[in-house]
């Protein structure tokens, strides 16, 4: 698998999924989420709804992934994924691996060969950068998979150089 960290704004790139950093209603909200709800259009919001109706009537549980198709978006489906909120007090690290782990194995269900992750949990969930980079790019790395290629899109000069060292292996 190739895996790499890009400058980017998610929602514009070319890959066969991306990963939302959602909040456990999937209705949409602020950061990545509401980037991917805007941009996607009604599509995903509608999916969204059903998945609440049917699979999820009390939401998405933290750390669980479920996809649904892109809408407007140029990627075919977009995971989502609802992050732990950071905690000084409680080790939530599993939560977090959870949410790439589960990513990814939804993406090989829905047959994704690419895919583009944010940092879960690193906007206001609050999570540590450096402590995110290490938990996703360890994960992603760690996990049996069929997707090919790995992005993780980064909003920020700081972000991108904390998960270009964890590809470095520092």
């Amino acid at each position: 698998m190739n895996v790499s960290a890009v400058l980017a704004d998610i929602t514009t790139l070319h890959v066969d999924a991306v990963v939302n950093a959602a909040n456990s209603s999937l209705m949409g909200g602020g950061g990545v989420d509401g980037a991917i709800h805007r941009a996607g259009g009604r599509t995903i919001l509608e999916e969204c709804r059903q998945l609440r109706e049917t699979r999820y009537p009390d939401g998405l549980p933290t750390g669980q992934a479920v996809a649904t198709t892109a809408g407007e978006l140029p990627a075919r489906w977009v995971i989502h994924t609802v992050g732990p909120v950071h905690s000084r007090q409680e080790d939530r690290s599993a939560l977090l691996a959870g949410c790439y782990r589960n990513s990814l194995r939804v993406a090989d269900e829905v047959g994704a060969r690419t895919i583009a992750f944010p940092a879960i949990s690193a906007g206001i969930f609050g999570w540590p950068m450096d402590d995110a980079a290490r938990i996703a790019v360890r994960t992603v790395q760690g996990t049996e998979t069929s997707v090919a290629e790995v992005t993780f899109a980064l909003f920020g000069a700081d972000a991108l150089a904390l998960f270009e060292a964890q590809l470095a292996g520092a």
